[in-house]
């Protein structure tokens, strides 16, 4: 295969709706002039999103960053947090902008979640709650995280960003925990563009998070806390409506890319990827895989640009690990020996094209280029 004749294959491409379903949603913003401030777009898509998740209650944010930023405001959350450095870094990040100090602990190597075993030994006078991820959509192990939690008196935040549609024997993950955040960014299952959403379970906390993210407005006149504009638009909420109509047909496509994949790379030499876990409905968020380097007979890096150089653009999902990035690297948990699993997998992790419209010969291609990489 020649790269000149391969179009770019990217480790994902946006899902878009019909553009003329939009346009007849778009009229109607024209005609209202209503662009934000809770529209009607907003309170619809607010509804209609949390029942096809499955939740109680939910509130629209204009990013999922932001979301989480004020998850932790909601909660007042402060001195330490315990966390993954194997995630995204907006993740941490959220807790640096709280004044937050981040406590890194390992995963574990079979879904690349946060390690439960891990959390008691890291918990000190300062620890108020653990920030777990559902990486790749993968469920953490809610039950033995939030018992822990219970015991010490700690609040439980998950970032569930790549966990969108995700259920655990018929109920959504989002109802695990504290708070929930979800993140509707271009490059997610589920799309607005740019939003997001924490997920509560009581009208108290949900009218909480609601004056946070809009300046603390009760109404016109009437200030009852100190918040931020977090707000989405009604172009994004109408967007998320349009949307909503298709995420089923987008989760089936990327399930049988999923399992195309894994039937092809089945067996291959120094190659290893995530199975579906029993019980659990998957949104295939991503596909990773990992290099062996003694196995595979090159390492992760060297099979990043040997991909690269036939124009497929995999992404090494996640490396660096936020731990070793300048703002956190010192932090005593930072050591890479307090985080040998996550570590290794830093090294090994790459994740392959997975959208809907990758086509069966795109997957064969970036399948044989694999397969003929093995030394």
């Amino acid at each position: 295969m020649d790269k000149k004749d391969q179009q770019p294959i990217y480790v994902t491409r946006p899902a878009l709706p019909p553009l003329e379903e939009y346009l007849g949603y778009l009229e109607r913003i024209w005609e209202s002039r209503i662009l934000t401030n809770n529209g009607p777009f907003h309170q619809e898509f607010e509804k209609e999103l949390a029942d096809y998740l499955g939740v109680k209650y939910l509130s629209l944010f204009a990013n999922g960053t932001l979301a989480l930023v004020t998850a932790l405001q909601a909660l007042q959350i402060t001195g330490e947090v315990i966390t993954t450095p194997f995630s995204f870094v907006a993740t941490t990040h959220s807790l640096w902008w709280n004044n937050i100090k981040p406590v890194f602990i390992d995963i574990e190597p079979d879904y690349f979640t946060i390690d439960p075993n891990r959390i008691e030994a890291a918990i000190t006078r300062q620890t108020t709650a653990i920030m777990a991820v559902h990486v790749y959509g993968n469920p953490c192990r809610t039950d033995a995280i939030e018992k822990i939690a219970s015991l010490h008196g700690l609040k439980v935040i998950y970032d569930a960003a790549h966990a969108f549609g995700v259920t655990v024997n018929g109920s959504s993950i989002l109802n695990h925990g504290d708070l929930s955040i979800l993140s509707f960014h271009a490059t997610k299952v589920f799309n607005t563009v740019e939003g997001g959403a924490i997920i509560c379970h009581d009208e108290e906390t949900k009218r909480h998070i609601d004056h946070l993210k809009n300046f603390g407005f009760e109404d016109e006149v009437t200030v009852v806390e100190p918040g931020i504009n977090a707000k989405m638009n009604e172009l994004q909420a109408a967007y998320g409506l349009v949307q909503l109509k298709y995420i089923n047909d987008y989760i089936d496509e990327r399930k049988s890319i999923a399992k195309h994949y894994r039937g092809k790379l089945a067996g291959v030499r120094g190659l290893s990827f995530l199975n579906d876990i029993e019980g659990i409905r998957h949104s295939y968020t991503y596909f990773p895989i990992t290099i062996d380097a003694l196995q595979y007979g090159r390492t992760r890096d060297e099979v990043y640009e040997l991909l690269r150089s036939q124009n497929i653009y995999g992404r090494r999902y996640f490396y660096p690990l936020i731990s070793q990035f300048p703002t956190y690297r010192n932090l005593p948990s930072s050591d890479p020996a307090n985080l040998p699993v996550a570590t290794q997998v830093a090294g090994q992790v790459i994740c392959l094209p997975i959208y809907p419209g990758l086509k069966s010969q795109e997957v064969d291609n970036i399948v044989s280029v694999l397969v003929k990489g093995v030394r």
